[in-house]
């Protein structure tokens, strides 16, 4: 080849290979110098890289005879001509180079590589001061070894014990895989469980209650709950019942007071006269709701196509835990001939103190200011306070695709000047400060609208009185307008309550089994609603179902 085609590179490991190789040629061009010409001579020394080659007297082709050496030697090539056949030995021999004299050896082996008198070829001389490029370091670089004498490193194999395939594909990831991938740590073990979580036959910590039905996961953003529309139709008053002092019930509305428009000129009033003949509201449980079921047989109110049977205070419950977590309440759960009955069930609460007493007191207190009594005279004080004196409305509604049937107790109503009646409701609540009117808004604000919105009533008035029960101002909220107070403070949505009671009522519905009783609870901390089994029908129902049969 010709010179500006050939690449010499002074230092490289890989010409000291090719540098052996072009030796041998070398020697073997140059004993058959004598008749061959120069020209030819250097052309014959590029293509004696071949297994054999042609004289150009008409001599032998010679074969290679030189072997290899094991550290990366060069083997013997054929020569041109006639020359004699060179031996191992003087191969051997050319190429035994000590590596001190290794500079001295690339500047003379470039000079004999293309011959002193040829002139048609350029002559590469190498300079003193071009050989060592890189100064001292090159030299102890060049007496280094290229093997080097100690063994590579090998990691040991992280065997996948417990074959949890890896996220990736057949690499080498943080974790191994049983894909092949080798990891570099191997795969933690799970966490120690904790105790008192969970339930069925997934968790063995937690106790299995025998009574366990089924249960409603409180797992459902307000983000998700807020995309459901769910349709609620305008309750329709169908009946009505009234209970008196003595607890005689009468299916008219004798015991239903009028809403007395002057509350504003009773600011100031003490909320603590009458306390002392104050008569508590006693606990009827199932009697309560059979005076409800006795109602619908008197007004004859078809249940065929009715779906639940309910107080509205269990209403309040299921839409109200859409939000509030913090409150545990319990119902009765009884299908008979398709009906769902809820009936009412007391959870136990803490013994009332005094001040508890006087609290719930100051609310019925402001109800009887709020309403006319005609036996009491103007500017007569506030005696004999009943709380079991109550009005109560029958209505049916459709939340979703569930028909209810519904009894809701009545504080008070008013008429407008056409004579359409209308209900008020009567809240009172602590004076608001700083620190309290986010708790309002938030939490008793949506007990108000939940309770009024149900059963339609359109006006809410509040009375706010100080700790030490003083009456300190009257606000009347209208219903609709709630959710507009609270919507921009992104406190709780109205229609994300209907959503919710509207699952609850579907799962509640398709779980209970025809003529089987049952009790739903819920139970804070937990973040379920449990239907449990229950013994027994209350008779109220049991007695409402057979007289119905009979009719």
């Amino acid at each position: 080849m010709d010179f500006p085609d050939q690449d010499v590179d002074v230092f490289g490991e890989e010409y000291g290979n090719n540098h052996e190789l072009e030796g041998g040629t070398h020697e073997s061009s140059a004993s058959s110098s004598s008749s061959s010409s120069s020209t030819s001579s250097s052309r014959s020394s590029s293509s004696s890289a071949s297994s054999s080659s042609n004289g150009s007297g008409g001599g032998e082709s010679s074969s290679a005879s030189g072997s290899a050496s094991s550290g990366g030697g060069a083997a013997g090539l054929g020569v041109e001509g006639g020359g004699e056949e060179e031996s191992g030995e003087e191969v051997e021999n050319t190429l035994n180079l000590n590596s001190k004299n290794y500079e001295d050896y690339n500047y003379n082996h470039t000079r004999d590589l293309f011959g002193d008198d040829d002139d048609d070829d350029e002559v590469v001389v190498v300079e003193e001061d071009d050989k060592d490029l890189f100064g001292s370091d090159n030299e102890a670089y060049c007496r280094t070894s290229a093997i080097s004498p100690y063994p590579i490193p090998v990691l040991p194999v992280v065997r996948n014990n417990n074959n949890h395939g890896g996220r990736g594909g057949f690499g080498r990831g943080r974790w191994p895989n049983d894909r092949g991938g080798v990891g570099i740590l191997p795969r933690p073990g799970y966490p120690p469980r904790q105790g008192g979580y969970g339930r069925g036959s997934r968790f063995s910590n937690g106790r299995q209650d025998e009574r366990f039905v089924s249960e409603f996961r409180l797992s459902r953003s307000e983000e998700t709950l807020s995309r459901k529309v769910v349709a609620f139709q305008e309750p329709c008053e169908l009946a009505q019942y009234s209970r008196v002092e003595g607890g005689d019930v009468y299916f008219d509305d004798r015991s239903l007071r009028l809403f007395k428009r002057l509350i504003s000129e009773d600011v100031g009033a003490d909320l603590n006269e009458g306390f002392d003949t104050f008569i508590e509201k006693k606990e009827l449980g199932s009697e309560g709701f059979g005076d409800l079921l006795s109602c619908i047989r008197n007004r004859n109110i078809p249940l065929q196509n009715m779906h639940f049977v309910t107080f509205r205070n269990n209403l309040n419950k299921i839409l109200a835990t859409a939000y509030i977590r913090n409150e545990p309440w319990a119902m009765g759960v009884h299908k008979r001939n398709g009906v769902v009955y809820l009936d009412v069930h007391k959870v136990q609460e803490r013994p009332k103190s005094e001040l508890d007493r006087r609290r719930c007191y100051w609310g019925y207190c402001f109800e009887s200011l709020a309403t006319e009594d005609p036996r009491r005279v103007d500017g007569e004080g506030i005696h004999h306070t009943d709380a079991n004196v109550e009005f109560c409305a029958v209505m049916k509604t459709k939340l979703g695709a569930h028909r209810l049937l519904m009894g809701a107790e009545m504080d008070c109503c008013d008429s407008t000047d056409d004579g359409r009646r209308f209900y008020v409701e009567l809240k009172t609540s602590r004076e608001l400060d700083y620190h309290t009117e986010e708790r309002f808004e938030r939490e008793k604000l949506l007990k108000f609208w939940i309770q009024s919105f149900l059963a339609g009533v359109p006006f809410i008035v509040v009375g706010f009185r100080d700790d030490a029960g003083r009456l300190v101002r009257t606000e009347r909220l209208r219903t609709k307008d709630i959710t507009h107070r609270v919507k921009m403070k992104n406190y709780w949505q109205g229609g994300v309550c209907l959503a919710f009671a509207d699952e609850v009522l579907c799962w509640l519905y398709g779980t209970v089994k025809e003529n089987e009783d049952y009790t739903l609870h819920f139970n804070p901390p937990s973040n379920r609603l449990e239907l449990l089994q229950a013994s027994s029908c209350p008779e109220s129902i049991t007695c409402h179902v057979e007289q119905l049969q009979n009719i």
